[in-house]
C-alpha cells in the first residue's frame, strides 16, 4: 500500500493559496482516477483507490500545515507502513514556477509541513516538490505562500496538475524520472518566464550602398600631361 499525501491548509479562504498546491494535486489525482468518496479519518480527509495495481490512500491533513505530520503519522501507524511507502506533494519556494522535482529524504528547507512529517514519520519518504517561486525578499515569503495563485499562473498550473494526475501510476511504480519528464513536457514554455531574444543578424547592404561607402584609392601621377588633366578634374592632392 502507498500513501500519497497532499499538503495544505483547510478552509475556503486558503483553497487557492500557493501553499495549498499539494491539496490541489491530490484533488486532481482523485478526480482523474476511481477513488472512494472523501471521508474523515486520522484528522484528515482520505480516499482509497487503486493505481497501477497497487492500493493507494490519498490523504489531505486537516490539522493545518504546521501539524501535517500528526495526521500522516497516524495513518502510517494504522496501516503499519514505513517512510518508503509515503509520497508527499507540496509547494517549494526554491523552485521556479512550473518546475517539479522529486527527491527522497533530505532537509525540510524551512517548510513547516515537511518539518512536521519528518518529526512524526521519519525522513526517508519521497517528496514531490512543486515550484511556486520565491518573491525575492524574505520579508515577503509569508504573504507569497499564503497568497492566491495569480491569473497568469493558471497557464502552467492547470497543465501541471493534469499531468500529475494523468501520470500518477508512474509515481506508484517508482518511475520518478519518467514522471518528472512527463510533467515537464506538459508545462514546457508555459511558465511565463521571458526567453532571451535571439541575437540580431547584421543587415546586408545593397551592392550600390557598398560601392558608395567604399572609396577606391586613386593614384595620381606626379607629372606629365595625364597628371595635369587629373589635377584639373580632382583637384590638388592634399599634402
Amino acid at each position: 500500500m502507498l500513501i500519497i499525501a497532499g499538503l495544505g491548509n483547510p478552509g475556503r479562504q486558503y483553497e487557492n493559496n500557493r501553499h495549498n498546491v499539494g491539496f490541489m494535486a491530490a484533488d486532481a489525482i482523485f478526480r482523474r482516477h476511481s477513488f472512494s468518496p472523501w471521508s474523515k479519518k486520522f484528522s484528515a480527509e482520505i480516499a482509497t483507490g487503486t493505481l497501477g495495481g497497487e492500493k493507494v490512500l490519498l490523504i489531505k491533513p486537516q490539522t493545518f500545515m504546521n501539524l501535517s505530520g500528526q495526521a500522516i503519522g497516524e495513518a502510517m501507524r494504522f496501516y503499519k507502513l514505513e517512510p518508503k511507502d509515503l509520497v508527499v506533494l507540496y509547494d517549494e519556494l526554491d523552485l521556479a514556477p512550473a518546475k517539479l522535482r522529486i527527491k527522497t529524504g533530505g532537509g525540510h528547507g524551512g517548510h513547516n509541513g515537511i518539518k512536521s512529517i519528518d518529526a512524526h514519520c521519519g525522513k526517508d519518504y519521497r517528496r514531490v516538490r512543486i515550484g511556486i517561486g520565491h518573491p525575492g525578499d524574505k520579508a515577503r515569503v509569508h504573504g507569497h505562500v499564503l497568497g492566491d495563485f495569480a491569473k497568469v499562473d493558471q497557464d502552467w498550473l492547470e497543465p501541471m496538475l493534469d499531468a500529475i494526475a494523468e501520470n500518477a501510476e508512474m509515481l506508484v511504480r517508482g518511475d520518478d524520472s519518467g514522471f518528472m519528464n512527463r510533467v515537464s513536457l506538459a508545462v514546457k514554455g508555459k511558465s511565463g518566464e521571458a526567453e532571451a531574444p535571439a541575437p540580431k543578424k547584421p543587415k546586408k547592404q545593397s551592392h550600390i550602398r557598398q560601392a558608395r561607402q567604399s572609396k577606391p584609392a586613386v593614384n595620381i601621377p606626379e607629372d606629365g600631361p595625364m597628371a595635369a588633366m587629373l589635377k584639373k578634374l580632382l583637384g590638388d592632392k592634399p599634402k
